[in-house]
């Protein structure tokens, strides 16, 4: 039987155009009612760009979240149901919305105000990230506490994606000498990242203490369906839980590795990548190149995956 796993791009997938084709029907107004919870244009921004304003983490983490739940609602109101959730950072809140965690009204006003906060914490040009590739966890993690001990400053691992590849954060300075002790160490290749901020770091601490002023205003609800954490990368329901993690997700690393083979150990055997890209779709592949994959994001390949959906109907 076909299990499946709806998952959710963070930042770095949106892209100028996102979308538009699924914008039909009973959809069609749903790129103005984000526009109305925002309060600004994030729609045209959306549709028609400018990409670098796009690019913004304020305008970036709301424009994916609204992108994701779309893709899910044409699937879910097609029959595709999905058995866990789970995003990729800001792509965790698309996620709480398709488990029914979060409304979308709550979650899109609430990941604006995240990019608000994660984008004050640290002023532009002091912090960034860099993915570093063939070296691994421990090895790295020797590299970033060494430079964090002998300069001082914040380098961390961020993102642990996929085997080979692997995101550090900091300040600036911190990532530039770890990214050569890195390579010193073995590391293939060092890739400094086009990002605003050193995300998924200690430097996010002031952000995530505002954050979690921000969510208790909110209500979040017992999931109906399980979300993969972050954090844990393991499967969470409560709302308590779910509220804490979000607050660690900021500082904390984003397993995605460990959350795929969580996802396998359930005997999940179809993943979903709900919106623009198809990044997830490929660290999914690289921790199981046996894994079946799908990217929804137009027309084309929502009616692909509508036509496959009628086999499983017979698994």
């Amino acid at each position: 039987m076909t299990k499946i796993a709806f998952l959710f791009p963070g930042q770095g997938s949106q892209k100028v155009g996102m979308g538009a084709e699924l914008l039909t029907g009973d959809y069609a107004s749903f790129y103005k009612d984000a526009d109305e919870l925002v309060h600004y244009d994030l729609s045209t921004l959306m549709l028609e760009g400018p990409e670098d304003q796009l690019t913004l983490t304020y305008n970036a983490q709301p424009a994916l979240l609204t992108t994701g739940v779309l893709v899910a609602k044409h699937l879910t109101d097609a029959g595709i149901k999905a058995d866990f959730t789970i995003g990729h950072s800001l792509g965790e809140y698309a996620a709480l919305v398709a488990s029914g965690v979060l409304r979308f009204e709550d979650a899109v006003q609430i990941v604006h105000k995240r990019g608000v906060l994660m984008n004050e914490a640290v002023p532009a040009g002091e912090g960034t990230m860099a993915a570093i590739l063939a070296l691994d966890s421990e090895q790295l993690g020797a590299v970033t506490e060494e430079v964090s001990t002998e300069l001082g400053e914040v380098v961390q691992m961020a993102n642990l994606n996929c085997p080979g590849q692997i995101v550090i954060s900091g300040t600036k300075h911190a990532v530039e000498v770890a990214c050569e002790r890195a390579k010193e160490a073995g590391a293939r290749r060092a890739l400094p990242l086009n990002v605003s901020g050193p995300f998924h770091s200690a430097l996010m601490k002031p952000a995530a203490e505002r954050l979690k002023a921000e969510l208790d205003e909110i209500e979040l609800h017992e999931a109906n369906i399980p979300v993969i954490a972050n954090v844990t990368a393991k499967p969470v329901i409560q709302p308590s839980e779910i509220e804490t993690l979000l607050v660690e997700q900021l500082y904390s690393p984003v397993r995605f590795e460990e959350s795929i083979r969580e996802l396998l150990a359930h005997g999940v055997d179809t993943f979903i990548e709900c919106g623009p890209g198809k990044v997830l779709s490929g660290l999914v592949k690289k921790v199981d190149r046996k894994a079946t994959t799908y990217c929804i994001y137009d027309e084309a390949s929502l009616q692909d995956i509508l036509e496959q959906a009628k086999e499983w109907s017979h698994d």
